[in-house]
């Protein structure tokens, strides 16, 4: 289990259609520990509709689009720190 994931997430994360972006965004967020909350303030969402993207229960709308993948290019370039958290641009 990553740290400030639940077993049950990640899990559901894992079972989720990888096509979807929000899932993929999961996938990236759950591996490299970025917590939620930083993901919320920066999209300028609920912690909810992180999670609901996250397990592909719901989808991001268009508006989100642009901003979760620039997210998740940087992300995956990214170095992460000593402590091992990600930092978001």
């Amino acid at each position: 289990m990553s740290y400030g994931y639940t077993t049950r997430l990640v899990q559901t994360n894992k079972d989720a259609d990888r096509k979807l972006l929000g899932v993929r965004l999961g996938r990236t967020c759950i591996k490299r520990n970025v917590p939620v909350v930083h993901l919320s303030h920066t999209l300028g969402v609920s912690r909810q509709t992180i999670y609901n993207w996250f397990s592909g229960t719901s989808t991001p709308q268009a508006q989100y689009v642009p901003q979760i993948q620039e997210l998740l290019h940087s992300l995956i370039k990214q170095d992460s720190t000593s402590t091992g958290i990600y930092l978001l641009p």
